[in-house]
C-alpha cells in the first residue's frame, strides 16, 4: 500500500520513539553535534533536558562521548547528518564503538542527497559502503514511520553498535499500523513472477509506485524493500532472484558497496543464473548537486526510471 495521507518524517518519530523509550524505564541519553534542528529533537529536549548532551560542532568528540555514556551504561545514541558522522568520525565510529563494542546507536540524519544544493560535501551516498566496511555494527534503512519506529526500538533493546540510516522528508506508509520489524528479514511489499525491484529507504516508496505503473502494462515486479542491511537474508533474496530471474536495486546511494553490492555478491556467491541493473549514483563518482528531485531523476531512481529500466529488462 501506498498512503500519502499517513506520510511522516522519520525524524520526527524517531524522537515520539525515544520519548517512549525513557518513559518506560530505558536508560537512554542523546548526543547532538548542534544538530537539534536537524534532529528535530526539540520534543525530547522539552521533556528530558537531562538526558541531552550538546557536544558542539565536534563530531570526533560526539562519537567518543556516545562511547563513553555507553561504558557508563547508558543506551547512548548520536543524532547527526550522516555525511558528518561518517566522515568526521570515521575513525571514532570504528575504534570506540564497533571495535570497542560499546552501547552505542548512531542515526545518520539527512543521508544520501537530502541536502541536494549543498553538494558533496553534505551528501552521504557512501555511508552504507563505510558502515559496512568495519565490523560489528547492525546497518537499517527505514522505508516508512513504522518500519523506522520498529528499527529504532529494535535498536534500543539490542545490546551493541546499531547504525540507522535516517532521511528528512515525509514518506508516504507502506505498512499496516501493526506490521512488525524483523532484523536480518527482506521486506516483500508486492509479490511478482517476473522481475523483482529490491529498494533501499528512501526510495522504497519510488519502486512501489513503479510496481503498481508496470502492473498495468502487464509486467509482474515484486517488490522488495530492503532495510536490514546487516544482518542481511541471504536465503530470501536468493529465493527471489531464483523465481524472477531478473533484477533492479535501487538506491539513493552509490551503487559501490550498498544494496547493488549486497544483491551482487548474493548471486555470486550462491552461483545464481540471474541478470541484474543497479540503479544508483556511479560508482566512483560524486553526486551532481541540486534539488533532490532533480538528482534522483537524473540517475534513473524515481519512478519513471525504475518503470522504464524494468520494462527494458523484461524486453531482453
Amino acid at each position: 500500500m501506498l498512503d500519502y495521507s499517513k506520510a511522516k518524517d522519520l525524524r520526527e518519530v524517531m524522537v515520539a520513539t525515544f520519548n517512549a523509550a525513557v518513559e518506560e524505564g530505558k536508560n537512554l541519553a542523546v548526543l547532538v553535534s548542534d544538530s537539534t534542528s536537524t534532529a528535530k529533537i526539540g520534543p525530547f529536549k522539552e521533556k528530558y533536558p537531562e538526558r541531552l548532551i550538546n557536544v558542539g560542532i565536534a563530531e570526533q568528540s560526539l562519537v567518543g562521548t556516545a562511547a563513553g555514556m555507553a561504558l557508563g551504561g547508558f543506551i547512548a545514541i548520536t543524532t547527526n547528518a550522516a555525511p558528518f558522522l561518517v566522515h568526521r568520525a570515521n575513525e571514532q565510529v570504528k575504534n570506540d564503538v564497533c571495535y570497542s563494542n560499546t552501547n552505542v546507536k548512531m542515526m545518520g540524519l539527512n543521508a544520501g542527497v537530502c541536502y541536494g544544493p549543498l553538494a558533496s560535501t553534505h551528501h552521504a551516498i557512501d555511508d552504507v559502503s563505510i558502515m559496512r566496511g568495519f565490523g560489528n555494527v547492525q546497518i537499517f534503512a527505514p522505508s516508512d514511520g513504522i518500519e523506522a519506529a520498529g528499527i529504532i526500538r529494535y535498536a534500543l533493546e539490542h545490546e551493541g553498535p546499531v547504525y540507522v540510516r535516517m532521511d528528512a522528508a515525509k514518506f508516504p506508509q507502506m505498512h499496516e499500523d501493526s506490521h512488525p520489524f524483523e532484523p536480518g528479514k527482506i521486506d516483500i511489499l508486492k509479490s511478482g513472477s517476473d522481475i523483482t525491484i529490491f529498494a533501499m529507504g528512501s526510495t522504497a516508496h519510488e519502486a512501489m509506485a513503479a510496481g503498481l505503473e508496470l502492473a498495468e502494462a502487464g509486467i509482474d515486479a515484486e517488490i522488495v524493500n530492503v532495510s536490514s542491511i546487516r544482518p542481511f537474508d541471504v536465503k530470501g533474496t536468493t529465493v527471489s532472484l531464483v523465481k524472477t530471474g531478473k533484477a533492479i536495486t535501487v538506491e539513493e546511494h552509490s551503487v559501490h558497496g550498498g544494496i547493488g553490492s549486497l544483491i551482487s555478491e548474493t548471486i555470486a556467491d550462491q552461483g545464481l543464473g540471474c541478470r541484474l541493473k543497479r540503479l544508483g549514483f556511479e560508482e566512483g563518482k560524486f553526486a551532481v548537486s541540486g534539488p533532490r528531485d532533480e538528482m534522483r531523476a537524473f540517475i534513473g531512481i524515481d519512478v519513471k526510471g525504475i518503470v522504464q529500466a524494468a520494462k527494458d529488462m523484461v524486453k531482453q
